[in-house]
């Protein structure tokens, strides 16, 4: 690395240090404040406090990360801009591009950074959140509330087979009282009941099962075997999918259209067992999983937006080009969440409604950037 981009990279990672643990700090201290009754209210210690925020601050950590960025980017700018650094690395034959380098490389850092966050922390922080809260409940802390859902209902419309759970552990794959029922496509159909079934090995094991078999729909004398163990070795519904199709069948088209909910493996699961979807759904998880795809780009895209405003020679100028690309900025967001609730609501196609904010607004920020002299 060149002593400039080290020049250059130091001088933009104290800011961004100080704007995202300003955040932190604002952020820690107001909702401790909103949510201290709760915090009482559930006995909780400072040692489970202090857990919570670290369970739920990585989420928080994603909404300040582009804003941040931002902020520093454009004080680390325009600060080079007042003591006519740019001017002279310009004047020395270094362009724009060059030594938007560092920045670009920090940018990316982020963006995979982000992607990493969203996809294998965030959309287990609500249980993981709620987990803590309910510690020291003993109404809410045993298995039955804190493990098991209750009255689950699981479909593969795939291959035609439909369950029924009175209770499933989510840590253990334990099902209480499970019936399937599984139509094949030669008009065949069974009906599986047990006493409890157990995933184990990479296939289904019912226990104390009856299974009701019939040769076609007309079927009136059925087929009944009783036997005490019964093995699935092929079925894809495994432990994954089916929280998969918990976390999908819990998702309101309200919450999908703040922000991406779910992870993409959630969603490629689900997808993989509803090839046909209703118009709504099918716009809800698509949305969702093109917004999931288009969301850690923002750090980048803000990286192409503070560049040609933040460059801009002359004390009046800086200024300026740095209210211009805050507004320019926050107009980006706004469009980030009307994408989404266009998408979410079947206005737009979900790949439109989530990639359109990045589309137009970091192309327009290129050709600014390429404008700049």
């Amino acid at each position: 690395m060149r002593l400039l981009d080290r020049y250059l990279l130091r001088e933009l990672l104290l800011p961004l240090g100080y704007c995202l643990g300003g955040f932190l700090i604002f952020w820690i201290s107001f909702d401790l404040l909103k949510d201290l009754d709760r915090f009482q209210k559930h006995d909780l210690n400072v040692a489970d406090i202090v857990e919570f925020y670290l369970v739920t601050g990585p989420e928080f950590f994603l909404e300040t990360m582009p804003i941040g960025l931002l902020l520093a980017l454009l004080y680390a700018l325009t600060t080079h801009a007042r003591h006519n650094e740019l001017t002279a690395m310009r004047a020395a034959g270094i362009s724009l591009w060059r030594f938007s380098v560092p920045y670009l490389g920090v940018g990316f850092f982020f963006t995979l950074t982000f992607f990493a966050i969203n996809e294998f922390w965030v959309p287990d922080v609500s249980d993981r959140a709620e987990a803590i809260l309910n510690r020291h409940d003993a109404s809410q802390s045993n298995s039955t509330t804190a493990e098991w859902r209750r009255d689950l209902k699981f479909l593969n419309s795939r291959d035609n087979r439909a369950w029924w759970i009175k209770a499933y552990n989510l840590k253990t794959s334990e099902m209480q009282n499970p019936v399937i029922d599984w139509h094949f496509p030669d008009g065949r159909r069974q009906v599986i009941s047990a006493q409890r079934g157990i995933f184990s090995g990479g296939a289904w094991e019912f226990s104390d099962v009856k299974q009701i078999s019939y040769t076609s729909a007309q079927d009136i004398a059925p087929t009944n075997l009783a036997t005490n163990i019964l093995v699935f070795t092929e079925w894809p519904e495994t432990p994954a999918l089916i929280r998969s199709e918990i976390k999908i069948s819990n998702l309101n088209s309200k919450q999908a259209a703040k922000r991406p909910q779910l992870s993409i493996t959630d969603i490629l699961n689900y997808l993989e067992l509803h090839p046909r979807l209703d118009r709504a759904t099918r716009a809800l998880i698509k949305t969702q999983l093109h917004g999931r795809i288009a969301a850690p780009w923002t750090c980048l895209i803000v990286v192409f937006i503070a560049l040609p405003f933040g460059a801009i020679s002359g004390r009046r100028n800086v200024f300026v080009g740095v209210a211009s690309s805050i507004f320019i900025c926050f107009s980006y967001f706004i469009l980030l969440r009307l994408g989404l609730a266009l998408g979410t609501g079947g206005y737009l196609p979900g790949w439109i409604a989530a990639w359109m904010p990045n589309i137009l607004f970091g192309g327009g920020a290129l050709w600014l950037t390429m404008r700049v002299r």
